[in-house]
């Protein structure tokens, strides 16, 4: 196989190929294979393929009609290396997700229900699920709107996207260890996983500030402090039952310190070893779920607003993303929403 039919999305602030699961190989090593190629990975650059020498930009998803009693679709996310063969569906990400509910609509797999269409997502990565809403005036997905995320140039039609049953989706536990914090290489963390398996940890206790920018953090002046992070994810990494993580794109890092801008708490992330400049969706909803959790590294610098149904504003290197979570009687975290958006860039035939 050396084509197939592919629609280029922007999801959040991520970018990727969205295909239907028929148009690949079913084999996973076909499969691979020919995303790989897709992608021009293994290249620092990925100059011989689609992919744009970020892994922001070397994503895929694969969708396919559900048979799930209130699912419509199913989405599988893979995580395309860019210098390294390698195609992982280690981890969800819900920046890709906020494209899966267009192109269900756009390739027929959802039909329009009036002014919004609300597309139901099973995550096939964890096995949650997740509540799209698209806007489908006259049948037809509408991209244009007043809608702003920082990460995206303009503003582009909102999707909200609701999440279920987030909590230990990859972990088995949102805290897998049992413990708000564990000493790891002499730094206090918080392992934890409400959709993306995180590691939790503030910035000062690593020697950083905390509000570093992006060429800082990967500038030859923060290696030791990148080894450092990096001694503390391979020593996590069977603690959050993931195994060797060596070769896996989970846990995310989060380096975390008091907002500047007004929000409830800054961050600097690496996914896992390039540093983030923003910040992915479920990343940010684990990482306000710590900042919630007394006696967490993340809850004593985090500037946190009373009541159950708390908005919290994650400040990131471009900008912030606002999570929406509900809490019981308890402090648990029980639902989760964020506003995305999404725009087609381009529809059509790729080759390997």
């Amino acid at each position: 196989m050396n084509s197939a039919p592919v629609m280029w999305m922007r999801g959040g602030t991520s970018k990727g190929g969205y295909f239907l699961a028929s148009d690949l190989p079913a084999n996973i090593a076909e499969r691979d294979a020919f995303l790989l190629g897709v992608m021009g990975s293994p290249d620092p650059r990925q100059i011989d393929g689609m992919g744009g020498a970020d892994p922001l930009t070397s994503k895929v998803a694969v969708v396919s009609k559900s048979e799930r009693e209130g699912i419509d679709v199913d989405y599988l996310f893979l995580q395309v290396f860019v210098d390294k063969a390698i195609v992982t569906d280690a981890q969800n990400c819900g920046n890709i997700l906020a494209g899966v509910g267009p192109f269900a609509i756009e390739r027929g797999l959802v039909e329009p229900t009036g002014d919004e269409t609300r597309v139901s997502i099973y995550m096939e990565n964890t096995g949650q699920a997740a509540v799209a809403t698209v806007q489908t005036p006259k049948g037809a997905v509408n991209y244009s709107g007043d809608a702003k995320i920082d990460g995206v140039p303009g503003s582009h039609a909102a999707i909200p996207l609701e999440f279920r049953d987030t909590a230990g989706s990859s972990c088995g536990a949102l805290l897998p260890t049992g413990n708000v914090a564990d000493v790891i290489e002499g730094i206090s963390c918080t392992l934890i996983d409400n959709g993306m398996p995180c590691i939790v940890m503030a910035a000062q206790d690593l020697g950083a500030t905390g509000y570093e920018t992006r060429d800082e953090l990967e500038a030859e002046g923060f290696a030791a402090i990148r080894a450092k992070i990096e001694d503390i994810r391979l020593a996590a990494g069977p603690l959050m039952n993931l195994g060797d993580v060596k070769d896996k794109s989970v846990p995310k890092m989060f380096l975390v310190s008091a907002p500047v801008h007004g929000g409830a708490i800054n961050t600097r992330s690496f996914i896992p070893h390039r540093a983030h400049a923003t910040i992915g969706v479920l990343a940010a909803v684990s990482v306000a779920t710590a900042a919630l959790l007394e006696g967490s590294p993340a809850n004593k610098v985090a500037h946190l607003p009373e009541g159950k149904r708390k908005l919290l504003s994650v400040e990131h290197p471009t900008g912030e993303m606002s999570c929406v979570l509900e809490t019981n009687d308890a402090g648990e975290v029980v639902t989760s929403a964020l506003l995305r958006t999404a725009r087609k860039l381009m529809d059509g035939v790729v080759f390997a």
